[in-house]
């Protein structure tokens, strides 16, 4: 596996992973109606405007991708085929090389496997908020908030 800079030509890998992964986040979340696709959902939180957006590639094919800033792991979602054989916590630990500073994220609560993949990587859950979903913003979500001291 490697891992680079997203190109345009991911497009539609990145969108199917997406959608499709999103599916299971916002399952575990018991918030399936909030579903939007990557079409839609990458325009409304301006995921093409984070500083670093990367995806891990397994032989030519796209298999994850993670968005970033300085400070916060926003976006990371792997195909679910080739979910719990690194591909996230590869990408993560990439994010985190190319921006030191990251310390913060957001999972939906009811993510456990998410949550325990954080932790391992030394983020420790600070609490649950709630608020709006970012780009569906009429749902209101629980978020596990995880911060990283190191």
């Amino acid at each position: 596996m490697s891992i680079r800079n997203y190109q345009d030509m991911d497009w539609d890998s990145v969108s199917s992973i997406h959608d499709r992964a999103r599916r299971l986040e916002l399952e575990l979340a018991g918030l399936k109606e909030a579903f939007l696709p990557l079409r839609i959902a990458a325009e409304r939180e301006g995921l093409f405007d984070y500083p670093g957006l990367y995806v891990a590639e397994e032989k030519g094919t796209v298999i994850g991708f993670a968005a970033c800033t300085e400070d916060e792991l926003a976006w990371l979602y792997v195909a679910p085929e080739k979910m719990r054989r690194g591909v996230g916590r590869s990408l993560s630990q990439y994010a985190m090389k190319m921006h030191p500073g990251i310390r913060y994220i957001e999972a939906l609560k009811g993510n456990v496997p998410v949550l325990k993949l954080y932790e391992s990587l030394g983020f420790r859950l600070k609490g649950i908020e709630e608020g709006k979903m970012p780009g569906n913003e009429s749902f209101t979500v629980q978020v596990y908030s995880l911060e990283r001291t190191v």
